[in-house]
């Protein structure tokens, strides 16, 4: 990606950019599977605001993104080996990994939860954004009001949040797929568990 045809290549926008996110902003972006709405995991008004802009029942959490996989891992306990390398095989991709969540982790993240997912997106132009923005870790969920479908383009993210949301990201040609993410639930006491299927078929034999 040619940074310079990107909005992110303005200085004085990403500065901005950064000090609305510690304020509490949200915003709605591409990754590689649908359309995401996010904002700092250290902003508990950022997390409330995704809450009251989806609808979205409290007891759902969030999951952690960044464009880069050791980035997350501060974020879920280190003894979680099993974790790690399901990363190692299928980051960045349409996987999210749901592991027992470290002291970093905010429980208003995760709905109270002692687990956490993390995923990181194979779009170029969602990487770009992590790099520009401080920490470089999001908490998201996908872009769409709740009981409705994942905005799968621009378009349809602008029309079903734009106006509730403080920015919203052109993707500059690097659409979305449109199939969610897998989630896998992993942890040191028991096997791998699917808890949505979505782009990636696990091998559990290989494991």
């Amino acid at each position: 990606m040619k940074e310079q045809k990107t909005i992110l290549n303005k200085n004085s926008f990403v500065e901005k950019l950064n000090t609305d996110l510690k304020n509490g902003a949200v915003i709605a972006f591409v990754t590689d599977t649908v359309w995401g709405l996010g904002c700092l995991p250290s902003s508990e008004k950022g997390v409330d605001r995704i809450y009251e802009i989806k609808d979205r029942d409290r007891s759902k959490p969030l999951i952690l993104m960044s464009d880069n996989k050791e980035k997350l891992f501060p974020y879920i306990k280190s003894t979680n080996i099993k974790a790690k390398e399901l990363a190692d095989k299928y980051f960045p991709g349409a996987l999210t990994i749901v592991s027992e969540k470290s002291d970093l982790t905010p429980n208003y993240i995760t709905s109270g939860y002692p687990t956490v997912g993390i995923r990181v997106p194979n779009n170029k132009f969602f990487k770009l954004l992590c790099q520009k923005i401080e920490g470089g870790v999001l908490a998201t969920t996908s872009a769409n009001l709740s009981g409705h479908s994942s905005a799968k383009t621009y378009e349809e993210a602008k029309n079903s949040i734009g106006s509730m949301v403080d920015h919203v990201f052109d993707d500059y040609g690097f659409m979305c797929k449109g199939l969610e993410s897998t989630v896998v639930l992993v942890n040191d006491n028991i096997k791998y568990k699917i808890l949505r299927q979505g782009a990636i078929v696990l091998d559990f034999d290989s494991h």
